[in-house]
C-alpha cells in the first residue's frame, strides 16, 4: 500500500530533477517546453500585478530570459512554479518601483484582528468573481488592492499555490503570507461592496 505513494512521489522528484538538469545544461528544447507549459499564467500573473498587458508580456519574455541565465540555481528539489514565480515577482517589483504612480488603494487597519476573519462557507469574493461574468470587474478591482494583498489572492487562487509555496516566491513567513490573503480578501469584499454601492 505504501507503493503508489512512493511512486507518485518518485515521479514528481524526477520531473523536477529533469527540469533542474535541463536548465544546468541550458537545453533549449526543455526551456520551449516550459515556455510551453507556463507562459499563458506567467502573462495572466503579471499582467494583473503590472495592469498593463504590454508590459506583462515584456516582463514575462524577460523572466525566461533570467530562467535561462539563472538555471543552476534551480535545484530541483522543489516544484518549479514557485521557483519561476520568484522570478518573475523581482521584475514585476522592480517593474512597479520604476513606474510607480499615486494609485488609490484600499487600507485596512495595522491591528491584526481587525477584519481579518471572513465566513467560511461558500466562495471567497475572489473566488466568486473570477467564476463568473464579473471576471472584468474582479480584475479592476485586483488593480486597486496593495500590491501584497493582490499578489497573495493571485498566488492562491489563481495560481493554487500551497501557502508555503507562497511563501517562497513572496520571502515570508506562511502566517504573513495567510495574513495578506485573509486582509487581500476582506479589501476585496470592501472594494466591490463599494462598486455595488455606486452602481457599478
Amino acid at each position: 500500500m505504501l507503493a503508489l505513494p512512493m511512486t507518485l512521489n518518485t515521479t514528481a522528484e524526477t520531473e523536477t530533477a529533469k527540469i533542474a538538469r535541463g536548465l544546468r545544461e541550458r537545453d533549449m528544447e526543455l526551456l520551449a517546453d516550459l515556455v510551453e507549459r507556463y507562459q499563458h499564467r506567467l502573462v495572466r500573473y503579471m499582467l494583473y500585478l503590472t495592469g498593463r498587458r504590454e508590459y506583462a508580456e515584456d516582463l514575462a519574455q524577460e523572466t525566461w530570459i533570467r530562467v535561462l541565465q539563472r538555471g543552476s540555481q534551480y535545484n530541483g528539489r522543489q516544484r518549479f512554479d514557485p521557483w519561476l514565480f520568484a522570478i518573475a515577482r523581482n521584475l514585476a517589483i522592480d517593474y512597479l518601483r520604476k513606474k510607480r504612480k499615486a494609485v488609490q488603494t484600499v487600507s485596512l487597519p495595522d491591528d491584526h484582528d481587525a477584519v481579518l476573519l471572513l465566513p467560511s462557507s461558500g466562495p471567497s469574493p475572489f473566488e466568486a468573481a473570477a467564476r463568473s461574468q464579473d471576471a472584468m470587474r474582479l480584475a479592476g478591482r485586483l488593480q486597486i488592492l496593495a500590491p501584497l494583498y493582490r499578489e497573495a489572492l493571485l498566488l492562491r487562487f489563481q495560481e493554487d499555490m500551497s501557502l508555503p509555496e507562497i511563501a517562497q516566491v513572496v520571502g515570508a513567513p506562511v502566517t504573513t503570507v495567510s495574513s495578506r490573503i485573509y486582509r487581500g480578501l476582506a479589501a476585496l469584499r470592501c472594494a466591490f461592496e463599494e462598486g455595488d454601492s455606486h452602481g457599478e
